[in-house]
């Protein structure tokens, strides 16, 4: 209980010193981290970086197992998973055009990732905004020192100015210290998007550079890389 206090007030001291400005940074860095807990969450629940069932059902796709290959995929959660099972099961209807199956993953991919870039622009805007926020306060308490400095007149003390310019510069400090890992935490986000994406695309591309077979042809070759042949 004594720490709760101890950070209470030391928090409310903190916000004394830097005024509104601080108070405000103390606000992003709450939604901040808020954000970043709930995408953590989200990543952990959407098995992000979990492509191990997915390289698998290609694997099994490849070796002319159709049927075993869209049951594991089917059982994932990834988004790699659920990719590889639609390319699959419409892969398997021959109905469908190529062209029409890489529309349709394309759009199915889009919204897997669209979901999990979600809040990244608060993030990115907290990061930006919140140094450019810290180094306004920075002005302000500056503008704040110099009024004090003149209304002194003659009696002029150092310390007037000296204690003005270190508040002052706590605002800078704390609005660098907000935005700073906002944006580490920011890039590695986006880099396990981006991840995503590709092994997405690699996976999806392999199900699809691949055609099955005439029935009646032994799994050995009951799966064949599409080439294009001239005539």
């Amino acid at each position: 209980m004594a720490t709760v206090q101890d950070l209470y007030s030391l928090i409310a001291g903190f916000i004394e010193l830097g005024g509104v400005v601080v108070a405000i940074l103390l606000v992003m860095s709450v939604i901040a981290v808020a954000v970043i807990l709930a995408k953590v969450f989200q990543f952990w629940r959407a098995h992000v970086g979990w492509r191990s069932r997915a390289q698998q059902a290609v694997a099994l796709w490849n070796e002319g197992r159709p049927r075993e290959a869209l049951d594991l995929a089917s059982a994932g959660r990834s988004a790699s998973a659920r990719a590889v099972s639609l390319a699959i099961s419409m892969k398997t209807d021959r109905r469908l055009e190529k062209p029409e199956i890489e529309e349709r993953i394309a759009r199915h991919v889009a919204q897997d990732l669209h979901d999990l870039q979600s809040g990244f622009r608060l993030l990115d805007a907290i990061a930006q905004v919140a140094p450019l926020l810290g180094l306004f306060g920075t002005v302000l308490g500056m503008i704040e020192a110099f009024q004090k400095l003149q209304s002194a007149g003659n009696a002029v003390d150092p310390s007037i100015l000296a204690g003005g310019i270190w508040v002052a510069l706590l605002t800078t400090a704390a609005g660098l210290a907000v935005a700073m890992p906002v944006s580490l935490v920011l890039t590695w986000l986006e880099s396990r998007v981006e991840e995503e994406r590709v092994a997405i695309e690699t996976l999806a591309s392999d199900i699809l550079a691949t055609r099955l077979a005439p029935v009646g042809v032994a799994a050995p070759v009951a799966l064949k890389r599409e080439v294009a042949v001239a005539g």
